[in-house]
């Protein structure tokens, strides 16, 4: 436990130039102390003692979420295990939190550093499919958003878009020096895009940034991230579709601000690994010019496990630590993946 302690407290405290020191050190903390990541990487006959490269991590198969309970230690109960969306008969994903005060402060951290303060905004946000359930990672996290953001124009919405526009008229004519983040999942922003309402009044909204989260669970056709966002653009009158790039079995998110180039928070790193072979990871000098599997280093995953081989495809930016998502290698359940959207 003591162990634990000491890495939590170089997370929260973490300087960029401290990542790749900290991710070993919680790589050797987990391989010991999480069963079956250990028994994952025993099957591959690594010696742990032997990795001391970010790209020598073997990262584990995110489906181990569908079929596994991943923890490291022994952690207290959890506060609430996590649940992906999914259709009948495809198993989703689990990942219990045990430590709610660091994922709110990670989570924090990380839309600030793109956004600034939480309560510079009011918050807005349009989640149907994610309200009926009562699992979502993503609903907790906007849930402490909105408390952060001590705003009485905050709020959720399923049905009750009446409401919801009410509040943006009242916002654009009567400004008070925040602006407003209207986040939605992709079929209800495009549901909601494609009515006929006039939406000329987001104009004289202050500040306005519209994000989707990416998603449409088979309520719409197939769209590319492209065609979403230049539906959104024009109907909405806005030149830029921010998006949110996270998912269950992650405790760290990455934002993009426009163009779908998306900007891991300092508690995430994003590796890509050959398509045909799973253990090749490409040197980050090829970037831009190859499209592989996306690996996710996410330090936040303290007590479950940090290093996750996911489903989605990818390409690094041309600024150090930014990616694109291409797509995905199967219907699994993220929120983000918005160059593909399904």
């Amino acid at each position: 436990m003591e162990i634990r302690q000491q890495l939590r407290q170089q997370l929260i405290n973490l300087k960029p130039s401290e990542f790749e020191a900290l991710a070993l050190r919680i790589f050797r903390y987990q391989a010991e102390n999480n069963p079956v990541y250990n028994k994952f990487i025993s099957h591959l006959n690594i010696d742990i003692k032997l990795i001391n490269k970010l790209t020598e991590i073997p990262f584990l198969p995110i489906q181990f979420f569908k079929s596994h309970t991943i923890k490291s230690g022994i952690p207290p109960e959890p506060t609430v295990i996590f649940e992906s969306s999914g259709t009948s008969g495809i198993s989703t994903s689990r990942h219990a939190l045990y430590d709610a005060p660091l994922y709110k402060s990670v989570s924090t951290s990380i839309f600030e550093q793109n956004y600034g303060h939480l309560k510079d905004f009011h918050l807005l946000v349009l989640l149907p499919s994610y309200l009926e359930r009562n699992n979502s990672s993503l609903v907790y996290m906007m849930q402490h958003f909105i408390d952060e953001a001590n705003s009485s124009y905050s709020n959720f919405y399923l049905h009750n878009i009446d409401e919801m526009l009410e509040r943006l008229k009242y916002l654009s004519s009567n400004p008070d020096g925040r602006g407003v983040l209207l986040m939605g999942v992709t079929f209800a922003l495009l549901d909601l895009a494609e009515s006929e309402i006039d939406f000329s009044f987001f104009q004289n909204i202050p500040n306005l940034k519209i994000m989707d989260t990416g998603g449409m669970k088979g309520r719409r056709k197939e769209l590319l991230r492209e065609e979403v966002h230049d539906i959104l653009k024009a109907s909405f009158g806005v030149s830029e579709i921010h998006s949110e790039y996270g998912m269950t079995e992650l405790l760290s998110q990455s934002y993009s601000l426009g163009n779908g180039l998306f900007t891991p928070g300092n508690t995430m790193r994003i590796l890509l690994r050959d398509v045909n072979d799973p253990f090749s990871i490409f040197d980050h000098n090829l970037s831009g010019s190859k499209t592989g599997g996306i690996n996710v280093i996410d330090l936040a995953n303290l007590d479950s496990c940090s290093f996750i081989e996911t489903q989605d495809l990818g390409r690094l930016g041309s600024e150090p630590g930014t990616f694109y998502v291409m797509g995905r290698f199967d219907n699994s359940d993220i929120r983000g993946c918005n160059l593909l959207v399904l």
